[in-house]
């Protein structure tokens, strides 16, 4: 069999249908720039785990990501679902069309098509961590690996609320914003108990991130100290804080200085336990999964990238 270079994973749905809407141009762009492909296109949720891990299996190991960061994540579920090579044989490119797109803001990735293009072309290449998180739904222990942030407590019940607000057909820069404010009249922090590389912590926590790289929500800088290839997770604990502490230093998330604030504590740890009340939940890369008990592994240096220039 002949393969093309590159399997394209295309996930229509991404960014609200904006994927469906550009795959032509996007399409357009890679012909143009002699990129040589095979489209694959999802059709349900956790597709693009199934695709990326068969084509790897079939001798694939080259994809190009079109969608947003959830699609990212699924793929990478599927890199580390296959047996065939080691994982970071698998070489990783993306076009963001997502709402989000914060992981590829972490490498430098532009947000225009052509620019996207022309760095996946270019296949300069960065090893970064994965994250291996196991976590409760339905009763189940479950485990999913992810490739930028995970955020619990009211982190975890904004994406929540935006992912259900999406899956209605809503969109727009401004949905997650909105569901802060919205979230924040309802949302009541939460006690935990937290065991950070063996060491016992018990909070009343507003939310915690847990993250490889810097950036979620759409540019939130909530764990600002990220290293993406350091062998840990860089943590940001949000203690208990009122309504109108929390509106006043919206900007503090945006501006990476929220690790400056009394109530904010940061850790860095190969490995993370959380457990608390079952209304404690979690999402990784802005897919909302389940709720405590929490466990968190890093798995260092296991993931090929393309990036764009990274400063030095």
């Amino acid at each position: 069999m002949k393969y093309k270079d590159w399997i394209t994973i295309v996930n229509g749905a991404a960014g609200a249908g904006k994927t469906d809407r550009d795959w032509p141009m996007i399409a357009e762009l890679l012909r143009k720039h002699e990129v040589s492909y095979e489209p694959i296109f999802t059709s349900r949720r956790l597709h693009a785990s199934v695709i990326a891990r068969n084509k790897i299996e079939e001798g694939y190991s080259k994809i190009i990501v079109v969608g947003g960061d959830g699609t990212m994540n699924e793929v990478i579920n599927g890199v580390f679902a296959q047996r065939r090579i080691n994982t970071t044989e698998v070489m990783l490119g993306m076009i963001s069309v997502g709402t989000g797109n914060d992981w590829a803001r972490m490498f430098n990735i532009p947000a225009d098509y052509e620019g996207a293009i022309l760095t996946i072309k270019q296949q300069r290449t960065f090893i970064q961590d994965a994250g291996l998180v196991s976590y409760l739904r339905n009763d189940k222990e479950w485990k999913r690996y992810f490739i930028n942030i995970a955020g619990m407590g009211f982190g975890a019940r904004v994406v929540e609320r935006t992912n259900r607000m999406k899956e209605r057909g809503k969109s727009g820069p401004f949905l997650y914003f909105y569901n802060i404010f919205y979230s924040l009249l309802r949302y009541r922090s939460l006690k935990a108990v937290i065991e950070i590389d063996g060491t016992t912590y018990n909070r009343k926590i507003f939310s915690m991130n847990v993250g490889i790289g810097r950036y979620n929500g759409g540019g939130m800088i909530q764990v600002p100290h990220a290293i993406a290839d350091d062998g840990l997770y860089s943590i940001t604990l949000i203690k208990k804080m009122g309504k109108l502490n929390v509106i006043a230093n919206i900007k503090r998330l945006y501006d990476g200085t929220i690790t400056n604030h009394s109530k904010v504590e940061t850790y860095m740890a190969r490995s993370v336990q959380v457990d608390g009340p079952v209304r404690l939940k979690i999402e990784t890369d802005g897919e909302s999964l389940g709720h405590v008990p929490i466990r968190f592994q890093i798995v260092p240096r296991s993931l090929t990238v393309i990036s764009g220039e990274l400063s030095a």
